[in-house]
């Protein structure tokens, strides 16, 4: 059986992106499932078929495989170059992709995920500021020990994909990441993170959720999605 993902809106869903890119990444098959976000809630459609109602999801023989790092374990276990070979790399990937999955709230809450849009941000909160360094730090140090020009080395694994959502951010709120941003702009270079920017620049509908969250995170200075 080949693998079905199911994903959300490419506009707004940074959990969905995480294992789509994967997978794209790694150049594995699936096909591409789209359930778009109509309402705040949609837990109720969602849960016809994920346990979490929630978003993303993995279907594969006859198993249901939920949540982005769940994901990126199911599929490390079958599929070499999830995470790195060498040791050291493997060691920092995990624990900083499991602090990305686990933290950074007040990123998500105050930089909200949009990628056709640019926003003059309202002033950083301290646990913004917080959020930003070490997002800051983590970029400057994966580039500096293991070399770029992805994250944990040369070659693309599951801590770039988990990071992504975040070069997305970095872009739309323009924020300082310093000598990270050699790696915001390679992994926006990807042919795969082009491909998801392209379909969310079409996408046709507005949440009016998500769209609230997006005004509250600042002044929207330019839009290029459709209409």
């Amino acid at each position: 059986m080949a693998y079905i993902l199911i994903t959300a809106n490419r506009n707004y869903s940074s959990w969905s992106l995480r294992p789509w890119l994967l997978m794209k990444g790694l150049g594995l098959d699936f096909d591409d499932r789209l359930e778009p976000f109509t309402k705040p809630s949609n837990y109720e459609e969602f849960r016809s078929f994920s346990p979490t109602g929630q978003v993303p999801v993995l279907l594969h023989e006859g198993r249901t495989i939920h949540d982005s790092m769940g994901i990126t374990l199911y599929l490390a276990d079958r599929h070499d170059g999830v995470w790195p070979a060498e040791a050291d790399a493997r060691a920092w990937a995990q624990c900083s992709a499991a602090e990305m999955h686990s933290g950074f709230s007040a990123l998500r809450n105050d930089c909200t995920m949009n990628v056709g849009v640019r926003v003059k941000p309202k002033p950083m909160s301290d646990a913004l500021k917080a959020n930003v360094g070490r997002i800051r730090e983590l970029f400057e140090e994966g580039l500096s020990r293991f070399g770029g020009p992805y994250l944990a080395g040369a070659a693309f694994s599951a801590v770039d994909a988990f990071f992504a959502p975040v070069a997305y951010r970095v872009r739309t709120y323009g924020l300082d990441v310093g000598k990270g941003q050699a790696w915001v702009d390679h992994i926006i270079a990807h042919p795969a993170m082009q491909a998801w920017e392209a379909a969310a620049l079409k996408e046709e509908w507005r949440e009016v959720g998500h769209e609230e969250e997006l005004r509250a995170c600042g002044e929207i200075v330019a839009d290029y999605r459709f209409g």
